[in-house]
């Protein structure tokens, strides 16, 4: 299987390769940071112009994910839309396949800094979710239990092989899960910086994605030796 099975809370977890979160006791499939749209605003704001794939390689994924977990419920954990103008602006195609993947399913969408606002494609909008005994929301709070989080997109530098890689990981320890961006174009933030570095516990793992999710010990910064 294609994930990392973990205790949280009182109950079990998949990481999946692809960056989606399953909650098998829930049915829930957990992504964060889709940003679709993102090639949109970026023109929009901008004049960048970025490729036209993103959109459509973000929904196939995760069509794919549904379609292997059989997911009932699907949270987005906010920045679902690069922002709200975003939104509204996906192509027809864009717009319809969403339309047809949130289906009959109970899709919430938490709001990010991103996208404060409910998107016009129906589903639950809210700030965050409290759902047996877990907050899901988009950013996390210092201090926080029990909290299922996004907003970073967190990537964990390796040295292999005398060259150095980066991926997309989960972050994970006793207390919180931040979830890497589930979006193409997106970048990442190096876990050994801060605030990840400061909101994870010194025992955290990092559960890289790909094909063979990785769990190791969170990479931290090499603290420089006092003279």
């Amino acid at each position: 299987m294609n994930a990392y099975r973990f205790g949280f809370g009182s109950t079990a977890f998949e990481a999946r390769g692809s960056g989606a979160l399953y909650w098998p006791q829930e049915r829930a499939l957990i992504l964060s940071d889709l940003h679709l749209g993102k090639a949109e605003r970026r023109a929009r704001r901008y004049g960048q112009v970025l490729p036209p794939y993103g959109d459509h390689d973000v929904l196939a994924r995760l069509e794919q994910e549904l379609q292997d977990t059989d997911a009932k419920t699907v949270i987005s954990l906010g920045d679902g839309f690069d922002d709200d103008e975003a939104a509204k602006n996906l192509s027809p195609e864009i717009g319809k396949d969403l339309s047809r993947l949130m289906g009959a399913r109970d899709w919430i969408w938490i709001t990010g800094n991103h996208d404060p606002s409910a998107p016009p494609f129906g589903g639950r909008c809210l700030s965050e979710l409290a759902l047996s005994g877990i907050t899901l929301r988009h950013m996390a709070k210092p201090g926080a239990v029990g909290e299922i989080s996004g907003h970073y997109h967190p990537k964990a530098r390796l040295a292999l092989g005398g060259a150095h890689i980066s991926r997309p990981c989960f972050l994970i320890d006793r207390q919180r899960v931040i979830l890497p961006a589930f979006g193409t174009y997106t970048g990442g933030l190096d876990c050994r910086q801060t605030p990840l570095a400061d909101l994870m516990e010194p025992a955290a793992l990092a559960v890289l994605t790909g094909q063979s999710p990785r769990a190791l010990p969170m990479p931290r910064a090499k603290r420089l030796r006092q003279a």
